[in-house]
């Protein structure tokens, strides 16, 4: 069991059709068909969505989200339409909404791996494979792979883990043009990106992207880039001043929320279906330093 710790109410508002509570954003629809997506304070860990919110952490997510489709936009254009808050919408909203096209989005998570960790070390460990793309011997936890790899997983509900899954499993699925095109687009995207990153002293180890299809005004298919994009929600970013394979790296993300959740300190038995206990506030300073450090140093701008 896991999912919501304490479920919130979306807010209601005029104009606008609630869709769905993701893990940290609220997706609603615009009378004239578009998306708004609300980036919340929520943070998830170990499949459990916590009952302590994170200061500014979706502000972070979505300004940070749209530097890079600035930088990715010669590659693949992306979602967003605009910023604007629509009326009626509590104040809070600005600096956290997007108002996006709505598109067709493929029924996969498309992931890039340009270093072996997480559930691709797993896999490896038993196989030497990951999601069925062989490698070679002698790769630890942090070490860089001969090249990216694409590595597909089927998207989860609230509360459940993706499912890594092969490339021959997304062709048989959506077909081998699209397969293709997803993959390449993929790796093309996590290329750019690495090099940005590493050029900040920052190693993207590996992160997912969500993509769909629109229709384009000479009546093509054309792909677009959606959700959010290279964030340290959808990505691990390690310092590159202090990588070091065989172990687990220092990362810019919600390390902090992880190791306490599963120290002494916090009473808390992940094994059990109770749900996680609230953070304490210098977890949550810590955490929201570390967002907000990854914005800085990736963008070059200081955050306010």
């Amino acid at each position: 069991m896991s999912g919501f710790v304490e479920k919130p109410e979306p807010v209601q508002v005029p104009g606008l059709t609630h869709l769905h509570t993701g893990k940290v954003r609220e997706l609603y629809r615009s009378e004239d068909g578009d998306l708004v997506m609300v980036a919340s304070d929520r943070i998830s860990a170990y499949d459990w969505v916590l009952p302590t919110e994170i200061p500014d952490k979706g502000r972070v997510l979505t300004q940070l989200s749209l530097w890079w489709f600035d930088q990715l936009a010669d590659l693949v254009p992306h979602h967003v339409l605009s910023t604007e808050v629509p009326a009626g919408a509590p104040a809070d909203w600005e600096g956290r909404t997007l108002v996006c096209r709505s598109l067709r989005m493929a029924p996969v998570e498309c992931v890039a791996r340009g270093y072996l960790t997480g559930s691709g070390l797993l896999e490896y460990n038993e196989s030497r494979t990951v999601c069925g793309l062989a490698l070679p011997e002698g790769l630890v936890d942090g070490s860089e792979l001969p090249s990216p790899i694409f590595t597909p997983a089927t998207k989860a509900a609230v509360g459940d883990h993706d499912e890594n899954v092969s490339y021959e499993h997304v062709a048989r699925e959506l077909g081998a043009e699209t397969a293709a095109l997803l993959r390449r687009t993929t790796l093309d995207v996590y290329g750019r990106a690495r090099d940005i990153a590493r050029e900040r002293g920052i190693i993207l180890a590996d992160t997912k992207f969500e993509l769909g299809f629109a229709t384009a005004e000479d009546g093509t298919e054309e792909l677009i880039l959606g959700d959010e994009v290279l964030t340290p929600d959808s990505s691990r970013f390690w310092p590159a001043s202090s990588w070091e394979p065989g172990h687990a790296q220092p990362s810019y993300d919600k390390q902090f929320v992880r190791d306490w959740l599963t120290s002494p300190a916090s009473g808390w038995d992940r094994a059990s279906e109770t749900p996680p206990p609230p953070l304490p506030q210098k977890i949550v300073d810590a955490t929201r330093a570390k967002y907000i450090e990854a914005y800085e140093q990736l963008t070059g701008l200081s955050w306010s």
